[in-house]
Order: structure tokens, then sequence, then C-alpha cells
């Protein structure tokens, strides 16, 4: 299993170009040769690809909004082509279609455009936060669109903090996916003055060798280290202090 980092983590480092190849090459040297794209500033697609290849880095998934990926299916695609992505992963939906009518109307559209997706080589996943968690008539909204969406068609990347945030237990959620899974969101959830908190891999209080353990019997490929925001920690020390537990528990960097 690869240990990577989803750039959202970066955000505030990467707004123009030259920030994107000043935190990259940042992101190699502590050890990172796999990045998930999303929340970078604007760049052109070759553009970045001509960086990350420049740096030795892969990108083989980005996260799209769920409307981008609806109405601009194509687009998406030709990107994900040229950086070699084979992976589009949805972050999340609307608030507007967090309702059980809502998940099957997603499930619907993820049914088209997976579809399409699937035949020029790529595969579409979701990405859960907490909201997914909550039941309509004793059936979490996870559940819903799952139920709704093709097998063959729409894959998940589990995000360990919300499922935990929203009730759930990562390794179960995980092996519930195997093989639909080929990349999970590690993020570790601790305490600070009573408020949960994010905090870097193996810092908080996820049960790590239970998530690491169901990572591997799910077939998860790409463990990409994701902070929404790093309270107690410099970011930049954040993710190496993740990277360095990953490597620890056996994961690797290619």
């Amino acid at each position: 299993m690869i240990a990577g980092l989803q750039l959202y983590t970066l955000r505030e480092f990467c707004k123009t170009p030259q920030d994107i190849v000043d935190s990259l090459k940042r992101v190699k040297e502590i050890g990172y040769q796999f990045v998930q794209v999303s929340g970078v500033g604007p760049i052109d697609t070759k553009e970045l690809k001509k960086i990350l290849d420049d740096l030795g880095i892969q990108a083989p998934t980005t996260h799209q909004d769920y409307n981008r990926i609806i109405e601009e299916t194509e687009e998406v695609i030709e990107e994900h082509k040229i950086l070699s992505a084979p992976y589009v992963v949805c972050p999340g939906l609307p608030r507007e279609l967090h309702n059980a009518e809502g998940y099957k109307k997603v499930a619907e559209e993820f049914n088209k455009v997976g579809e399409i997706m699937k035949k020029e080589g790529l595969t579409l996943l979701y990405h859960n936060h907490g909201i997914e968690f909550e039941k309509y008539d004793k059936k979490l909204g996870l559940e819903i669109l799952f139920e709704h969406a093709d097998p063959d068609i729409l894959g998940m990347e589990i995000d360990t903090y919300w499922v935990q945030y929203g009730g759930g237990d990562p390794a179960y959620w995980i092996e519930r996916f195997s093989n639909k899974m080929p990349i999970c969101h590690l993020k570790d959830m601790g305490i600070k003055d009573n408020q949960q908190v994010m905090m870097p891999i193996g810092e908080g209080n996820l049960n790590w060798p239970a998530i690491v353990k169901a990572c591997e019997k799910a077939g998860v490929i790409y463990a990409m280290v994701e902070l929404d925001q790093s309270p107690l920690y410099p970011i930049w020390d954040a993710i190496k202090i993740s990277l360095e537990h990953m490597l620890s528990w056996g994961l690797t960097t290619k």
C-alpha cells in the first residue's frame, strides 16, 4: 500500500503555479511520490503534468466537484488522461442532495457518467464526510447511495476521520467496500479542550492497526494523507509526521 498526499492539505501553499512548484518540491523532499490533485489554484493541466513529471511525482487521482462531474464529464475525462490519473473522486454533494431521494438521484447520475468514464478507462469514486451517516428510515445515506448505484460503476474512497465523526467504525466501513476502494483517505482524530480535532496520522486516537489491516484486506492501493486543518501542528510538520508513522506500519512511498 502506497502512502500519498492529498494536495487539498496544502491548498494555502498552492495558489499560483509557482506556489505549486515550490510546494511539490517540498512534498517530494519529505518523501511523498504520489499525490491527489485537489485544492490547487488555477493551472493548465498540461503544465501541472509537466511539473509533476519533472519532479518524479505521480498523480493517479483527483477530486472533482459533483456538478462538474455531471455537467463537464468530457472535460474531466480529458484532464485525467493528460494526468494519467485513472481515478475520479467526487468529494461530496450539494447539501440539498443529502436526503433519501437526493442520494437516489445522485446514484442515477453517477451510473450514467460513471459508465462513460469506465469506457474511457477511468473509475468514479465517492468520498464521504460525516453527513452520509445520517439515517433515513433506518438506512444511512451512504447505504442508500450505494444500494442504487451500479456496483460495477461506482467505487468508494473512505475518509477515516469522517467515518469516526459520523459514529461509524473506519475499519468496518473500509472492509465493507473491499475490492471497490482503491484509495483511502487517512485522517486522525484527537481531543483538545474536549473538542474533536484533526491530527497527524498516528498522533490521534483512531485504531490504526485495525485500519491498516482493513485497508490491506480491502485491496486499497493508495492511502492518501489529508488534513482539512491542523490546529495543533504546523501543516508541513503534520504531513512529515504522518508519513513517518505510515512507513513504520509497513506502507511504502512507491
